[in-house]
């Protein structure tokens, strides 16, 4: 097995397995790697680059046990808490991303699922989003059924996110409080009610390689073509607050793999690229061409201007993938 025939085999339309995609991750030169990814994202994609932001939309008191994350309430990290944003901060918010070029913008919401009261609410905000800005608006807001998803799509939103995190293997690991098969029922309930979605996973939780593997297998299978790769930053408080931080070789590694697993993608560095020496640059030529700009929900980002720069520098063109 050689890189260069996988890489053919990708250009020529069929897809990769997974035993092709532990050769990759385990055995294949990083350079050799890398590079095949490079063109096989300027053969689907081009040069085109999907650049979003995000805003904590409602912060904290979570029910949910996710290990790595701030907002639960099982864990006590100092975060700031407070319950859902009106219209008036979400959208001043929107239209401050619209005027500096950012093409998607996220309303992200704590807990389990937000209450019909709060969906109404978000609505709201979507509608007034979309009256005063060009982004299209995109939201996290928990495992909703298909009928709130589609209230939403009415007002306006165009894209959900909810992350699978890890491999339905590994899941139990991270989170006891809903489970990978909810996460999923999610996913399908936004697909059928005929929003597009974003969904990926946090590299860092002690995971492995062919759980990593086995969460793209998944999102392949789903359809998704919005995939986040988030970096695990450790949070003071977290039972994952110890865990050693993965390398920029080691995250350049993933996200080529998951070129060649989702070619035509939007591989999108997300939460913890600041953690990064060169914010994200080596992986941008490794088969990433997507990110979320600007702060996170609990931790600071790089800034929509230094984005902006960096993909001038790499030849990109801010652009919506996959709509």
């Amino acid at each position: 097995m050689k890189v260069k025939e996988l890489k053919e085999k990708v250009l020529n339309g069929k897809l990769i397995g997974k035993e092709e995609a532990l050769f990759l991750a385990k055995e294949a030169p990083l350079k050799e790697l890398t590079e095949a990814a490079n063109e096989i994202r300027k053969h689907f994609c081009e040069d085109k680059f999907d650049i979003c932001t995000i805003i904590n939309g409602k912060s904290g008191k979570c029910s949910e046990n996710c290990k790595f994350c701030a907002q639960s309430s099982f864990y006590d990290t100092h975060i700031k808490e407070y319950s859902l944003l009106n219209s008036k901060a979400i959208v001043k918010e929107a239209k401050y991303n619209d005027e500096r070029g950012v093409l998607r913008f996220s309303i992200v919401t704590s807990g389990r699922k937000l209450s019909d009261k709060e969906i109404d609410s978000v609505c709201e905000s979507i509608k007034e989003i979309n009256k005063n800005t060009s982004v299209s608006v995109c939201g996290s807001f928990g495992l909703l059924s298909e009928e709130q998803y589609k209230k939403l799509k009415e007002a306006g939103l165009t894209r959900v996110h909810n992350n699978l995190e890890t491999s339905r293997k590994n899941f139990k690991n991270i989170c006891t409080t809903h489970t990978f098969d909810e996460k999923v029922q999610a996913i399908k309930n936004a697909k059928n009610a005929g929003l597009n979605i974003c969904s990926g996973g946090i590299m860092g939780l002690g995971e492995t390689m062919e759980d990593r593997i086995d969460m793209a297998l998944e999102l392949r299978e789903l359809g998704v073509l919005s995939i986040p790769v988030n970096i695990l930053n450790p949070i003071k408080g977290t039972p994952f607050e110890n865990n050693k931080l993965l390398t920029n070789d080691e995250i350049c590694r993933i996200v080529a793999v998951y070129r060649f697993l989702i070619p035509n993608g939007a591989i999108r560095l997300a939460g913890g690229r600041g953690l990064l020496q060169d914010k994200g640059e080596s992986c941008f030529l490794s088969g990433a061409n997507a990110a979320i700009s600007g702060d996170m929900l609990t931790t600071s980002g790089i800034t929509i201007k230094e984005d902006m720069n960096l993909l001038k520098k790499i030849g990109y063109k801010p652009a919506l993938l996959n709509e």
